[in-house]
C-alpha cells in the first residue's frame, strides 16, 4: 500500500457520495473520509518502520511529467492534519441543511483530496495541478451555500478566486523555467539545480506571489476576512483549517529548497511580513463586531508568526512552523465551530446581541474557554508548544522579531478573553440557548483532547516530522 491509497479513496469518495443523493450524502462523505483517515494512521505505522509508501510512474512524455507522490513525515503530518480535519468537518455539519446536499458534500471530499494531493506531490506540474484543483471546490461552497447578500458574498468569492489563480500563474511561470533547466519537474531534480542569485531572486518571488496570498500574508490578505464571514461555516473550517496550510507547508518543501540565497539574502523582509501580520492582525480583530471576522483576523496574526518561523531557515523555525500548522488548524476549526454553534441558537454573528450564555449551557462555556485559552497559547495546550518554538527561533535571528512577534501573545489574549467576556458572560440572554448536543460535543471533545494531549506529549509530532526538515535544511544549506 502506498500514498496513492488515500487519494483514490477520497476521489472515490467524492463520486460515491454524489450518486449516493441528498438523503444519504452527508454519512456517505462521513464514511469515506473517516476510511482515509484510517489508511493514513496505517500508511504513518509503515513510514515509521522504515517502509517505502511513496509512489512514482510515468504520466505524460512531453514535457516530461511523473506521477510522483512523496511520503516523508512533512507530508503525512500535513496529510493527517487533512484526513483527521475532514470527519470532523463533515460531522460538524450534521446540525445544518443543505439544498442539494449531495454536490455540497461531494464538493467538500473533492476539496480534500485535492488538498492531500497538493502535499504529497513531488513534481512540480502534478503538484500545481492539484494546487488549482483545491480551489475550485471552495469556489463553488463559498458561492452556492454561503451566508448573506448574494451579491456581496459573490463579490468576495470571486475576488478570492482571482486574487489566488492570478499568484498561482506567476508559481507556473516559474515550474515552466525550472523545466527548462532541469529538463524534469521532479522536486529532487529542481533541489539539485544550480540556479545562479538572480534567477533565485525571480524564482522565490514568482513563488512568494502564490504563497502569500494563499497563505495569507500581508498586504495580500484583502480577501480572507470577507471570504471567512460569507462563506458556510464548513468552507470558513475547510479554508482556515487546512487550504491556508498548503501555502506555509509549500514554503517548506518548494520555495525555500529551490531558492535558497534568496531566502537567505531576503530573510529579514519576509520575517517582518509574518510579523507585520501578526500586530495588523491583532490590532483589526480588537475592533470587530462580527465573530466570524473576528476569528479570521486572528488567524491571519496566527499564520504570520507561522511565516515568520518558515523564513528563519532554522531547524525550530520549521519544526515550530509544522507544530503550529497544525495546532492552529485543529484550535481555528473548533473556534469557528463553536461560533456555528452560537449561531445555530442566536442566528447571530453580531457579538453585541450574544452575552449571557454561561448561565444557560456551562457545558459548552468550559469547551469554549478551553479553545481561547489554546488560541492564546496557554502552556499545556499543543499551541504553546509551536508558538513558543517559533519565538525561540526568531530570538536566535533577532531579538526585536521575537520582541514584535511576542506581542500576538498580549494582543491575542486580551481580544479573546475580551470576546469571551462579550460572547459567553454578562446577565442571561432573552433568548434561549440550550446547551451542546452529543453530536456538537463529540466535535469539540475530539478536537480539545488533540490539543491537551500533544500540549503535554508533543514528541511524537515533533520526532516524526524532524528528519524531514533537516533534509530540507541540508538542501538550503548546501548551496
Amino acid at each position: 500500500m502506498d500514498v496513492t491509497t488515500i487519494l483514490l479513496l477520497l476521489l472515490v469518495g467524492a463520486i460515491a457520495t454524489y450518486i449516493s443523493g441528498d438523503k444519504l450524502a452527508s454519512k456517505v462523505a462521513l464514511l469515506f473520509s473517516l476510511a482515509a483517515l484510517g489508511v493514513s494512521i496505517y500508511l504513518l505505522s509503515l513510514l515509521n518502520k522504515g517502509e517505502q509508501i511513496s509512489f512514482l510512474a510515468d504520466w505524460i512524455s512531453i514535457p516530461k511529467v511523473y506521477l510522483s507522490f512523496q511520503g516523508d513525515g512533512l507530508s503525512m503530518a500535513m496529510v493527517l492534519l487533512t484526513t483527521a480535519l475532514t470527519p470532523l468537518i463533515i460531522f460538524s455539519s450534521f446540525g445544518n441543511q443543505f439544498s442539494n446536499s449531495k454536490s455540497f458534500y461531494t464538493l467538500v471530499l473533492f476539496m480534500s483530496f485535492a488538498m492531500v494531493g497538493t502535499f504529497l506531490a513531488a513534481d512540480g506540474l502534478l503538484y500545481y495541478i492539484f494546487w488549482e484543483l483545491a480551489l475550485i471546490p471552495i469556489y463553488f461552497i463559498a458561492l452556492l451555500w454561503g451566508n448573506g447578500d448574494a451579491d456581496e458574498r459573490r463579490k468576495a468569492v470571486v475576488k478570492f478566486f482571482i486574487y489566488t489563480l492570478g499568484g498561482s500563474l506567476f508559481m507556473l511561470i516559474a515550474f515552466a523555467y525550472l523545466y527548462q533547466k532541469a529538463g524534469s519537474f521532479l522536486i529532487g531534480d529542481l533541489y539539485n539545480l544550480k540556479l545562479n542569485s538572480t534567477e533565485q531572486f525571480w524564482i522565490f518571488l514568482a513563488f512568494f506571489a502564490a504563497y502569500a496570498i494563499k497563505i495569507p500574508l500581508i498586504p495580500f490578505h484583502t480577501w480572507q476576512a470577507k471570504v471567512y464571514q460569507k462563506a458556510p461555516t464548513v468552507g470558513t473550517m475547510l479554508l482556515s483549517g487546512i487550504m491556508l496550510k498548503m501555502g506555509l507547508y509549500s514554503v517548506i518543501r518548494w520555495q525555500l529548497p529551490i531558492a535558497p540565497m534568496a531566502a537567505r539574502q531576503y530573510m529579514y523582509l519576509f520575517i517582518g511580513l509574518g510579523i507585520a501580520g501578526v500586530i495588523y492582525g491583532s490590532i483589526v480583530a480588537l475592533r470587530q463586531k462580527d465573530l466570524k471576522k473576528l476569528l479570521a483576523y486572528s488567524s491571519l496574526a496566527h499564520v504570520g508568526l507561522i511565516a515568520a518561523g518558515c523564513y528563519t531557515l532554522t531547524l525550530d523555525g520549521l519544526s515550530g512552523a509544522v507544530s503550529q500548522m497544525i495546532a492552529h488548524g485543529f484550535v481555528i476549526v473548533g473556534l469557528f465551530f463553536a461560533a456555528e454553534i452560537i449561531y445555530r441558537r442566536f442566528e447571530t454573528r453580531k457579538i453585541s446581541e450574544m452575552g449571557g450564555i454561561r448561565s444557560q449551557a456551562p457545558k459548552f462555556t468550559s469547551m469554549f474557554m478551553i479553545l481561547v485559552l489554546a488560541s492564546v497559547a496557554l502552556p499545556g495546550t499543543f499551541n504553546f508548544v509551536g508558538e513558543f518554538t517559533v519565538l525561540y527561533s526568531l530570538a536566535q535571528t533577532n531579538i526585536w522579531f521575537v520582541i514584535l512577534g511576542g506581542t500576538t501573545i498580549i494582543l491575542g489574549a486580551y481580544y479573546m478573553l475580551k470576546m469571551f467576556q462579550n460572547v459567553m458572560l454578562g446577565e442571561t440572554n432573552e433568548k434561549v440557548f440550550a446547551d451542546i448536543t452529543l453530536n456538537e460535543g463529540i466535535v469539540m471533545v475530539v478536537i480539545l483532547g488533540f490539543l491537551l494531549f500533544f500540549g503535554l506529549y508533543p514528541k511524537p509530532i515533533v520526532d516524526f516530522v524532524t528528519p524531514s526538515l533537516k533534509e530540507i535544511l541540508l538542501v538550503i544549506n548546501k548551496s
